[in-house]
């Protein structure tokens, strides 16, 4: 490629000149190439430690002139080729303008100004503005990752780093690219060359740690072995990328989702050395990421950006220390000091943005105001004025409504969505009759509970006293430090959580403090229009949710009528119609029928959205991933604050046991209802941790009982009485009976454990848990259980497929890897269709990932035992239709392995009958088969009484065994109607039955072939030998074969025709070359064995009566003849070839009423024990799999190299 011109001071060092003139060389770089001994070895070593340029490209073009010392680099090239099209440009171009030129100077003026000038056309027609952002060091480090490790351009490289790779106990020091989807290390030391490449797919750990062996390295496991990597300059940096990497690559396994470049990111001031655009959004993510985690705030919040400064607090009086956080929707702030002040402002609430007057007191202060009259004082700016005007254009952006927190704030109890906007509320109750949800539903402007208790008498007992005095206790810190959205969260709001929200305020603070108040804000409507769209539809979501409605705390009043199951199915039903993906799952019914206890039906279903897609992620998709990683997570905690307890219940297995139900539900189907929403309002508050110190807070209170059990249900027993027996001696209304207790009470009531008392114990001995911590062993748990899943996918597959196929469990195991390695390529290669339409996750394991025509060929192609040269795409492109019976343009692995178990372990009838329908439609050209179709309906209704003259004997067979099957079902059903006159339930099940049962196909249900799929038939079989250590027997036979087979074709179509005598066409017959018993040299020559042998066998009357032996003998010489080279080639075979008594000639169509059945094709082949042979003969697959195991082959991969400068690297 064209460069920038560089100096170059030493223009002979580590090069050699291969071609010059007055103006320019071309050097190719010592060791490059062939030869080049110890100096070449040398050099070789310093380009790999070095990371020099010349790696990638060994050759360059150097401008130079007579009087100077000076060279300048003007084109670099990573092959002859590339370089040799630079070096003819330029002699062609401009060799002939420069020799003009009087002064060098102005040579190497206009020289340096026409490839500048090049370079930026080059740059002007690129597409994609990451190419146009990263420097040009990072891109030749990118072109020197796919020339080293056979990747594509669509594989983006992140970042490189410097490091060593330990090779056993000797480390290899090189460089590690970080791609996309790939992990790759190249060394190249003296001569020994170490290359790797690891898909991020398979890394199954990735652990920083520092040993004496392998000083702060980092080690990266897989399925079957592990890489050590060490002496980073920075290690975290690189560490945190590839966890990074590593999570993208699972969400990959688990969504089946692409990775997607940020193209919305701003452009950098300037270009960052040896820092790409992916690099800077991956890690805008992270940022981006731990902003939204920080505040709860929604999925598409991007942090534009933040910086240091103080909050005056007036509650406190007093300036606090922390940083100011700017983004789309919100102005933050989060103290230095945890837990000292937080404070979300959104943009919609914001009425004036001003700079107030500055003091040595109070220096660079900005001034903000929301529309509920509350005000906010930020100091010591940095750069107060670009601040101010960055709010400014975000709030032109932000749409001004009047949805925010609109409230009464002297009434408590109302929440904070509970006024209807006024443009609904004038709306006639004509509009809402008919509709699902409309504000005149009980639901719609009230929780449940309200519902019921609207018209109880008020209680004065104590609880009821002391309920009221929380209510005052949270109005006087409403008043202190604000209400809703607005309102500063300290340690003194995290007192009265844990003390218990009072039951009026539990819904509002809920939206408040889980971020969902946002969310519905900026929503309005979304809700009641989703619910339209959902009810109604019927899916596998529906059908779950209707089950469990009434499974939903069946022992609560508030869901034992129509009012409360109807709300929860509009909240389950809307919350399945927008989140496909996960759409409905157990233990959500509970946690949503909780929700709606306490907030209207809006509030709970923008909560349920805030629990599955923020809080709690992954736990309620289909395979439970988020709860099976917290079970990892809170099993490391058990063992690293519980050890003795962790080796004992590790060997019980009960950890795992029951800690899924305790995270799916927050403990609400484990304990009493009025102990577990305690823990909910803590969990809206802290997150995850609180359900974590509560869990271990648990088990520590149970240690010694769970010490001395024997057994797993001792100890499950232990657990859940304990659980069962967590009161609230607080709750005003009367207990709820737990149906668990009831079940699980023994003789002597257990003591009481008072839920305070065992949240307040959960902080005091856990309550160093960090959010942070917990984020880093999730990411650790996560690689290790979405690989698990995948192995248990894989066991499901081999399981189910074992009895529907011969090949052996390894066989099968390394199948299923290398046919998903196929469908991953697709997921971040790209292909015809997305991966998304690839990946159902609703189908059995074995129909899940499906793959596309190309890529069933590439396997096609490194497995079949059938190898026929060039011929080979085509009978993998027939196969692929076959076998695709949806004719969705998918195979999937069921599929896949049928027809190639076909193949490898089918006798040979079976063999040969795939092989047979490999030939007929719709396995061959469909299109063909339309056509031909079409102009024969068009010909027998204009001319009935003439035979159509394009073959459809394979139709009329296809038919004749259809009308044949229904005719047969058609006399059961006839009889069963005479037995049965009133067809009841039972009739239908048998007939239901009857069509799905598989109906065994036997050889004489195949259709007739006609003359063209014959030779079709017969070019394949020619092309199936040419590797075969046989090759001669086998073409003889074939040959014998094919004759045999016209000449039964012929008689055949006698016997059909009775005495009508078929027209002969004149035409010249195919030159022939006869060649000996020389067997074919091409893969050419095998099509033009079936034209010798097909034109070879004319057939006379007295032929018939001839023996198999003396077939044998008249077609010895023939059947190797092979067409000359100025004759007709079989794929020049055009559609107006015809055969007449068994010879080719030209001029007309083939002959339709010659054809063949499948019965006369395996008795024909039956007599060559050289064909018998083949098609008996055991295959191996293993080295067909292991070869394709070690072939880094890759998809769309374009090579820049040279025919003579193929390097191959292995892995």
């Amino acid at each position: 490629m064209w460069i920038h011109p560089e100096e170059v001071l030493l223009a002979g060092a580590l090069w050699v000149s291969e071609r010059a003139n007055p103006f320019f060389i071309l050097q190719r770089r010592r060791g490059h190439g062939r030869g080049g001994g110890l100096s070449g070895l040398l050099v070789g070593t310093l380009d790999v430690v070095l990371d020099s340029s010349a790696r990638v490209a060994p050759y360059r073009i150097l401008l130079q002139t007579a009087d100077s010392q000076i060279y300048w680099n003007i084109a670099c090239g990573s092959s002859r080729k590339e370089i040799t099209e630079h070096w003819d440009w330029l002699e062609s171009n401009l060799l002939q303008t420069i020799s003009i030129f009087d002064n060098d100077e102005d040579v190497t003026t206009f020289v340096k100004g026409k490839i500048s000038g090049i370079i930026a056309e080059e740059n002007r027609g690129k597409q994609g503005e990451e190419q146009e952002e990263d420097c040009g060091k990072f891109r030749e480090a990118e072109l020197k990752m796919r020339r080293l490790f056979g990747m594509p351009d669509e594989e983006k490289l992140v970042n490189y780093y410097s490091c060593s790779y330990w090779k056993g106990r000797v480390p290899r020091q090189g460089w590690l690219y970080l791609s996309v989807n790939h992990l790759c290390f190249y060394s190249f030391l003296l001569g020994k060359e170490v290359t790797l490449v690891v898909p991020w797919t398979e890394v199954t750990q990735l652990e920083k740690n520092a040993t004496l062996v392998f000083p702060e390295s980092i080690r990266v496991s897989t399925r079957h072995t592990e890489h050590f990597f060490s002496v980073f300059l920075n290690i975290n940096d690189t560490f945190k990328l590839m966890e990074q990497l590593a999570n993208i690559a699972m969400r990959q396994l688990l969504d089946n989702e692409a990775f997607a470049a940020d193209r919305s990111l701003p452009k950098p001031c300037k270009t960052l050395k040896n820092v790409s655009a992916l690099k800077r959004d991956l890690d805008a993510r992270a940022k981006n990421e731990r902003y939204r985690t920080m505040f709860r705030l929604t999925q598409d919040e991007r942090l534009d950006g933040h910086t240091d400064c103080t909050l005056w607090t007036p509650f406190a009086k007093m300036h606090v220390v922390g940083q100011l956080f700017i983004s789309n929707n919100y102005i933050c702030f989060n103290s230095r000091e945890e837990d000292l002040c937080q404070l979300i402002i959104p943009l919609r609430e914001v009425s004036i943005v001003e700079k107030a007057d500055s003091s040595s007191v109070l220096p660079c202060p900005v001034s903000i105001s929301t529309k509920n009259k509350m005000n906010f004082l930020f100091a010591n700016l940095k750069d107060r004025d670009f601040l101010v005007q960055r709010i400014s254009d975000f709030l032109q952006r932000t749409p001004d409504s009047s949805w925010g927190d609109t409230s009464p704030l002297s009434l408590i109890g109302h929440s904070a969505s509970s006024s209807v906007p006024s443009s609904s509320s004038a709306e006639s109750e004509s509009v809402h009759r008919g509709r699902h949800y409309h504000p005149g539903l009980p639901t719609a402007s009230q929780s449940l509970l309200r519902l019921y208790h609207q018209n109880a008498a008020e209680d004065l007992g104590p609880k009821a006293m002391k309920e009221k005095m929380k209510e005052e206790a949270w109005k006087i810190h409403f008043s202190e430090f604000g209400r809703g959205v607005c309102m500063y969260r300290t340690a003194r709001t995290r007192e009265l959580v844990l003390s218990g929200i009072p039951e009026r305020l539990r819904g509002e603070l809920w939206l408040l403090f889980s971020g969902a108040q946002n969310e519905m804000a900026s929503h309005p409507g979304y809700y009641g229009d989703l619910v339209e769209q959902a009810m109604g539809l019927c899916s596998l979501a529906t059908e779950e949710i209707e089950r469990d409605l009434h499974r939903s705390m069946p022992e609560h009043r508030a869901f034992q009528n129509e009012t409360g199951i109807a709300a929860l199915r509009r909240v389950l039903t809307a919350y399945a119609h927008r989140n496909p993906g996960i759409g409905y799952c157990q233990a959500m019914n509970i946690v949503t029928s909780v929700l709606l206890l306490y907030c209207t039906e809006q509030e709970a279903f923008w909560l349920l959205v805030a629990l599955c897609e923020r809080m709690l992620p992954d736990y309620y998709n289909t395979r439970v991933v988020g709860a099976l990683v917290d079970q990892g997570v809170f099993e490391e905690l058990t063992r690293a604050f519980l050890p003795l307890l962790y080796e004992h219940m590790q060997e019980l297995g009960v950890i795992s046991t029951i800690s899924l139900s305790w995270f799916l539900t927050l403990f609400l189907s484990v304990m009493p209802f009025d102990s577990a929403v305690l823990l909910v309002d803590c969990f809206f508050y802290e997150g995850i941790k609180v359900i974590f110190q509560v869990a271990l807070a648990v088990l520590h209170d149970n240690m010694d009982a769970l010490l001395s059990c024997n057994d797993e249900g001792e100890a499950m027993t232990i657990l859940g009485r304990y659980l069962d027996n967590v009161v609230n001696k607080q709750t005003v209304t009367p207990p709820i009976p737990h149906l668990h207790a009831l079940l699980t009470s023994g003789d002597e009531p257990p003591r009481e454990i008072d839920i305070f008392d065992l949240i307040k114990s959960s902080y005091e001995k856990f309550g160093s848990l960090r959010s942070d911590v917990i984020e880093q062993m999730r990411f650790k748990q996560r690689l290790k259980v979405i690989q698990s899943l995948e192995d248990t996918a894989k066991r499901s597959v081999v399981r189910a497929m074992m009895t529907e196929s011969a090949f052996s469990i390894e066989e099968l195991e390394e199948l299923y890897c290398l046919f998903k390695s196929k469908h991953m390529t697709s997921c971040y290669w790209g292909s015809s269709s997305s991966a998304a339409e690839r990946h159902d996750p609703s189908l059995p394991y074995l129909e899940q990932y499906r793959i596309d025509p190309v890529q069933f060929t590439q396997l096609f192609t490194a497995l079949a035992p059938w190898v026929c040269g060039g011929h080979t795409p085509s009978l993998s492109t027939r196969l692929f239709r076959l076998l695709d019976q949806n004719q969705d343009g998918l195979v999937n692995f069921k599929e896949f392995i049928t027809g190639l178990s076909g193949m490898y372990h089918g006798d040979m009838t079976e063999k040969l009958k795939l092989l047979y329908k490999l030939h007929l439609p719709p396995a061959l050209c469909p299109e063909e088969a339309e056509s031909a179709l079409e102009a024969t309906h068009f010909f027998t209704e204009d001319e009935p009484q003439e035979p159509s003259f394009l073959s459809d004997l394979d139709i009329l067979g296809q038919q004749e065994v259809i009308s044949g099957e229904e005719g047969k079902d058609g006399g059961g059903d006839s009889a069963e109607k005479k037995e049965e006159k009133v067809k009841d339930y039972r009739y239908y099940l048998r007939m239901w039955a009857k069509e799905k049962e598989l109906k065994r196909e036997t050889i004489k249900d195949l259709p007739r072939m006609n003359q063209e799929q014959f030779i079709e038939f017969c070019k394949t079989l020619y092309n199936m030998f040419s590797e075969e250590p046989l090759e001669q027997e086998l073409y003889h036979s074939i040959a014998t074969v094919a004759s045999l087979l016209l000449r039964i074709g012929e008689v055949g179509k006698k016997f059909n025709n009775g005495s009508k005598k078929s027209e002969s066409i004149d035409a010249q017959a195919l030159p022939l070359d006869p060649q000996g018993e020389e067997g074919p040299s091409e893969e050419g020559s095998a099509d033009a064995q079936v034209c010798r042998a097909l034109a070879d066998a004319q057939l006379e009357p007295a032929a018939l009566q001839t023996s198999d032996e003396e077939i044998r003998d008249d077609t010895s010489a023939s059947s190797y003849s092979v067409v000359s080279s100025g004759s007709l080639q079989c794929e020049d075979i055009a559609d107006d070839t015809v055969l007449i008594g068994g010879g080719l000639r030209q001029g007309s169509t083939l002959d339709a009423d010659w054809s063949i059945t499948f019965e006369q094709v395996l008795a024909s082949l039956l007599t060559e024990p050289p064909l018998v042979d083949y098609f008996e003969k055991k295959r191996d697959i293993q080295s067909k799999m292991a070869a394709c195991k070690a072939q880094r082959a890759v998809e769309r991969q374009i090579s820049s190299a040279s025919d003579h400068e193929i390097t191959q690297h292995s892995v």
